[in-house]
């Protein structure tokens, strides 16, 4: 744990941006502590904000674009990754158009800035997210493969791939983002294959593409003429020049593998969206801005998870292994005894789905009489018990659960399939199939040795308890 970070002073910088090509003069401002990073579009009226959150993304083609409220704010990524990379966790991020400058293609001129700044430790202390378990994500159709592993610290391993003579496939690796980030890869600049140039610009992208703010890889073989046009759109001025190796400009070259040590800047920038650090090992292969979003979103997900448990664990041995002990359910849930049918919460992913244990045992009230030669766990029960664990679904996110009742409202598609007898272990798995201004329909289903046991589609209502 670490306390929050600002800065000591405001400092500005100006440019065009790389796609709209449009002047912008940026300012770095001091923050409040849990303030985040926040774009202010100072050229409009009133100076909307947009916080550079997950849920505020609009669009990843070609960069990270953030808006709100019909303002936006294009290509996010390089400012967000200089501040995430030295740590900071609260800016404000004046702009006077809608797209920070591009200036040499890389986060190093903000990271320069920044430090010119300086940093400020603040006493509230940094949230951080610590990944417990491994997060894949995996995008067969375009080859896509990443994987997130505990760590001791944040690291990133990112491999490309471009089936191209002129990149190939290379690897890079960040162990200390402390130590390695400035002087290893925020001067490492954005890039592009010529064959996308022109394309590019009759998009309406790039207008601010210059040769001296991206890496430019010739893929393809240009005619005179096509040099000539290409010349023009890039603002050169002198004889176009191709290296050996394919690239335009090769004295310019930062690293041997500038490309994939700027994913990893991408990476840092788009990881920001998350609102908090992640400490965690991320290996990335042939990404990209719309996967690396996809992450945050995994990402934001298992942060809820935390945040859950530290809301209602009573800090127990159980809570080490389970999402909520029988202590925490009772704390969501108002059934008691003899009539609370789950023991602990084992998977619970907020809005989606939960996975809830239930112990059969021999001692349970109702066997006395259902029935006392043959004891039968009853199938009304079955569906309590799926009714209970959605239940914990649907109050999880409550401000106060304990003033919150749900109430079923129908029943659809009930099904049993297996006698539950003592000594069984039900798995009780409820998912989210709507839900929307307190009412909700989930799908239920209750296993036992892996065989299906019963199942039901539940609808409810959530309502207060007075």
């Amino acid at each position: 744990m670490r306390n929050q970070r600002t800065l000591k002073t405001s400092g500005a910088l100006s440019g065009v941006g790389l796609h709209t090509g449009n002047e912008c003069k940026l300012t770095f401002v001091p923050a409040p502590a849990d303030y985040g990073f926040k774009f202010v579009r100072a050229d409009l009226p009133g100076s909307p904000e947009i916080p550079a959150l997950l849920e505020n993304v609009v669009d990843v083609k070609r960069g990270t674009t953030i808006a709100l409220n019909g303002v936006q704010v294009h290509t996010v990524e390089h400012c967000l990754s200089a501040m995430a990379g030295l740590g900071l966790n609260n800016v404000r991020v004046e702009l006077t158009a809608d797209e920070p400058p591009v200036l040499d293609g890389s986060a190093a001129p903000f990271v320069q800035l920044l430090h010119k700044c300086g940093l400020e430790e603040q006493t509230e202390s940094c949230n951080v997210l610590e990944i417990d378990d491994v997060i894949t994500f995996r995008d067969e159709a375009k080859g896509i493969d990443i994987v997130v592993v505990p760590s001791d610290r944040f690291r990133v391993t990112y491999m490309i791939d471009y089936q191209n003579p002129a990149l190939g496939t290379q690897y890079t690796s960040l162990y200390d983002l402390e130590r390695e980030y400035i002087k290893e890869f925020a001067s490492a600049r954005t890039f592009a294959f010529l064959s996308e140039i022109k394309m590019l610009f009759d998009a309406g992208l790039i207008r601010g593409g210059r040769i001296e703010n991206a890496m430019v890889i010739a893929d393809v073989d240009l005619t005179q003429q096509e040099l000539d046009g290409l010349k023009r759109l890039l603002g050169i001025t002198d004889e176009v020049k191709v290296s050996p190796k394919g690239i335009i400009g090769e004295k310019m070259v930062r690293f041997p593998n500038e490309p994939v040590r700027h994913k990893v800047v991408d990476l840092i920038g788009d990881l920001a969206l998350l609102g908090m650090p992640v400490k965690a090992h991320v290996l990335c292969a042939r990404a990209g801005h719309p996967s690396h979003v996809e992450l945050v979103k995994l990402f934001k997900k298992e942060a809820a998870k935390k945040a859950l448990q530290q809301k209602y664990s009573t800090g127990g041995k159980s809570a080490d292994k389970a999402v909520f002990d029988v202590s925490a359910i009772q704390r969501i849930l108002p059934h008691r005894y003899p009539f609370l049918l789950v023991d602990r919460i084992i998977e619970l992913v907020p809005n989606e789905r939960v996975t809830a244990i239930k112990n059969v045992t021999v001692n349970e009230p109702f066997f006395q009489g259902h029935f006392p030669e043959r004891p039968i766990m009853p199938g009304v029960l079955l569906v309590e018990a799926l009714g209970q664990a959605g239940g914990v679904l649907l109050l999880n996110t409550a401000a106060e659960p304990n003033k919150k009742l749900v109430y079923f409202t129908g029943l659809e598609g009930v099904r049993f399939r297996k006698l539950v007898v003592p000594g069984d272990q039900l798995i009780l798995k409820v998912e989210m199939v709507f839900y929307k201004r307190n009412i909700c329909r989930m799908k239920g289903q209750a296993f036992v040795d892996g065989q299906l046991a019963a199942e039901a589609e539940m609808q409810a209502v959530v309502v207060n308890r007075s």
